[in-house]
């Protein structure tokens, strides 16, 4: 069995840093979890099947047993406790329990294996491998190639097996630091195969850092969440004294983020993103969502594998400066599973010491053999099933997307509909399957509409369609509510059910006042985000309820005061007011904020709308046109029927 085990470990160590699958949505980490997971179960099953063979459970002790359950049953006690969407936080790609349980198990069989130094290999390998493939795409040799749709990741110049480029150099980071210390800290012959792989690695590391730090394109800089918003989170959890013993769950990180940020991120190059789900710094997100307990529980894991070093640093340099820069990356770095797994290998290193093997014969009592055997294959059997009904959930929901890029809407529609079954508690699926039933309600509407003219008003639908708009509507609503329903404390969750209710505000009765109430329950969540006040003044802005819509604006303004696209909708909606010197104040300042050079179309827009204000001032109630570009004046809802369909009351936000 041990021969078993050493393969699979050696396997694992080898696949990781360049495993990676098109079968999911997200093609490495999410690839690399389960991996690791159905990898960590093979190591048990093997182990299970060899005590039921042997009637004989051998356990060899370690320093870092303890500290590790101790961490995971703190992150454990923080989701049963804190995490709204509690299988969301054991499937989470970056820190997820599933994640934590299969590096823990990975790395006490690390520990436990003879060989270790023999085993690692692997993994350097892995990593060498990995640096041929980074050295090869800095060149981009698929820039001008003709791919297939599902092969066009091989044209971004940003691709790695990793999955990023942050990740990507601290992988690399770590092999660099591990071959210096092996040369310093080991008194052998040097083969030549060492220096050559140590010499690519670090060239593909120095080049990771180059790319990072000198982008092509805007959108390949890298986006890191702010250092300041993410000590103010730890902070805000210190504010309630149970989350600040248990944190705010695992997987709820950004529930705290928009909480935390301040005025002063809406000047920062990430004020459009909402929320980061992770921490800036490792150590904090550890905090954030897992409390004192979790961080103390991490804090004895470190404290074990500083003990190793204060024992032997001289003649154990290896252990020590990976460990040491492990904790340096979880400092000053995010979260990642790539960074988790590579501190899990850091600590199966730490130096060996003498441990006690305990032996539990259970042939003696048979009942307890059975009980036992029973208990391990029952509980293995059912983990392989539910790891496996999840990865078969993300297969369902790629082939999803394989089915919109073939133009079959049938096959986008039940893939997605066989996602949310197999796994009906992920929120990505529920959202996109909201929007794929608004899209056949949109459809259908529209194809209505055309049938008599593009200027006629839409026709009565047949009993069928109009069956089919209000059960694609209805299904809408409740796939939206139903992420809601996983977790009430993400505003961008409230955001995507007011986006629903608001698309469909001229073919359903009451969409318009729950689109106003599921604004209102993001911007309590969100209060300091522009956009959403920006989008519910627009919902006013449509209503013609133009003193709501000016309020809204105002706001948006004042939270952005440099945002060009809430001024143009302020000047408008004064205008539509009546309110002429407003509009015209607000439109001078969108002029000032417009760039005339990278936005002449823009610029030259809303310089004729100025003259238009000062010149000629229309009656009031006459409409505009919106505008393209940046600057756009809030959009009609879609579909429209007449007569309106009629939803349910559990249709609205506040039903359950």
């Amino acid at each position: 069995m041990s021969s078993i085990k050493k393969v699979l470990l050696g396997l694992l160590l080898f696949l990781f840093p360049v495993f990676f699958l098109t079968m999911t949505q997200e093609f490495f980490t999410t690839n690399k979890l389960y991996l690791l997971s159905f990898g960590a179960l093979a190591l048990l099953a093997v182990s299970t099947v060899g005590i039921i063979a042997t009637k004989k459970v051998n356990w060899q002790s370690s320093p870092l047993e303890k500290p590790l359950l101790f961490f995971l049953v703190a992150c454990a006690i923080s989701i049963i406790f804190f995490s709204p969407n509690k299988v969301g936080a054991l499937l989470n790609t970056n820190f997820g329990l599933l994640g934590i349980f299969s590096l823990i198990v990975f790395s006490m069989y690390l520990e436990r294996a003879r060989g270790r130094t023999e085993l690692f290999k692997f993994l350097r390998w892995g990593a060498l491998l990995l640096s041929l493939v980074t050295i090869f795409f800095f060149f981009q040799p698929f820039k001008n190639a003709t791919l297939s749709p599902f092969l066009q990741f091989l044209r971004n110049p940003a691709f790695t097996p990793l999955g990023g480029r942050v990740d990507l150099a601290v992988f690399l980071g770590f092999f660099v630091v591990a071959g210096f210390a092996d040369f310093f800290g080991h008194r052998r012959k040097r083969e030549v195969v060492d220096i050559v792989s140590l010499v690519v690695i670090t060239i593909a590391a120095g080049l990771t850092i180059f790319r990072i730090f000198t982008p092509e394109t805007a959108q390949q800089a890298v986006l890191l969440p702010p250092y300041g918003v993410s000590w103010h989170a730890a902070v805000e959890v210190l504010k309630n004294p149970l989350n600040a013993l248990f944190g705010v769950g695992m997987d709820n990180y950004s529930s705290i983020f928009t909480k935390a940020k301040d005025v002063a991120y809406n000047r920062t190059p990430f004020w459009t993103v909402n929320s980061f789900n992770i921490s800036r710094s490792g150590l904090l997100q550890i905090f954030t969502e897992t409390g004192i307990l979790g961080f103390l529980a991490f804090g004895s894991v470190l404290l074990a594998g500083i003990n190793h070093i204060k024992k032997g640093a001289k003649e154990h340099l290896f252990f020590s400066a990976l460990f040491i820069y492990m904790l340096a990356v979880l400092l000053f770095l995010p979260l990642s599973f790539s960074v988790l797994f590579l501190f899990f290998v850091a600590l199966s290193l730490a130096p060996q010491q003498e441990a006690e093997t305990k032996h539990f014969n259970l042939g003696s009592v048979l009942p307890l053999y059975v009980l036992v055997a029973i208990i391990f294959v029952g509980v293995l059997g059912g983990m392989f099933y539910l790891v496996g009904r999840a990865y078969a959930a993300e297969l369902a929901f790629r082939r999803s997307f394989v089915g919109f890029v073939n133009n079959s809407a049938r096959d986008l529609y039940d893939n997605q509909r066989q996602a949310v079954i197999l796994n009906p508690f992920v929120e990505r699926f529920r959202t996109n399957f909201a929007q794929t039933n608004l899209l056949i309600a949109t459809s259908i509407a529209q194809r209505a509409a055309r049938a008599q003219g593009q200027d006629a008003q839409p026709k009565q639908l047949t009993k069928e369609e109009r069956q089919t708009v209000t059960q694609a509507i209805q299904a809408a609503i409740q796939e939206s509510k139903a992420t809601v329903a996983l977790n009430p404390q993400k505003a961008v969750n409230w955001e995507n059910l007011a986006t629903v209710y608001r698309s469909i505000i001229g073919a359903a009765k009451g969409a318009d006042v729950w689109t106003v109430s599921s604004y209102q329950r993001a911007i309590i969540l969100d209060p300091q985000n522009p956009i959403y006040r920006l989008n519910l003044g627009g919902a006013y802005y449509n209503f013609k309820n133009y003193p709501e819509a000016i309020r809204l604006f105002e706001q948006a303004v004042a939270l952005k005061p440099d945002w060009a696209n809430a001024y143009y909708n302020l000047a408008w909606a004064n205008f539509q007011n009546g309110s002429y010197d407003r509009a015209i104040q607000s439109m001078n300042n969108v002029l000032k904020l417009v760039d005339k050079n990278k936005s002449p179309d823009d610029y030259k827009k809303v310089l004729s709308e100025l003259e238009e204000f000062k010149k000629k001032l229309p009656k009031e109630g006459d409409q505009t046109s919106s505008t393209p570009g940046e600057l756009r004046l809030p959009e009609k809802p879609q579909p429209e029927l007449s007569p309106k369909v009629e939803l349910p009351r559990n249709a609205s936000p506040e039903a359950r």
